[in-house]
């Protein structure tokens, strides 16, 4: 049973990155079940989760100044307070910007955004 959602909206940053989980699944295909799954995640500290009021693997929702997206989030111990982790794919696209800087490739490290359990 999840705790009460307080609605509160936290700033944090945003990192992201290929997951074994999701470089494993991408062999059945990106269409596939099974990786939408593996890239629908948001990793968060165990404080984070706390403070959102959230229990592991209930929907939260992040927000930046390009997007909006929903995703499960999961503990990771290892990130600090404030610091989001997200698999590269669709729900790390929807809160990037397009700008790319002369790479070819937006900024997937450092984009500022708030996170909720029910915003």
């Amino acid at each position: 049973m999840s705790k009460e959602k307080n609605g509160k909206e936290i700033v944090c940053t945003m990192i992201s990155g290929r997951t074994l989980e999701q470089a494993k699944e991408m062999h059945s295909g990106k269409n596939s079940k099974s990786y939408r799954e593996a890239v629908g995640k948001v990793y968060v500290s165990p404080l984070l989760l706390n403070e959102l009021g959230l229990a592991e693997g209930e929907k939260i929702v992040l927000k930046s100044s390009f997007g909006r997206a929903e995703a499960r989030a999961y503990v990771d111990p290892g990130l600090p307070h404030f610091v989001v982790f997200i698999p590269m794919g669709p729900v790390a696209n929807l809160l990037v910007g397009y700008e790319t800087e002369g790479t070819g490739m937006p900024s997937f490290k450092g984009v500022q955004v708030e996170v909720c359990g029910a915003c």
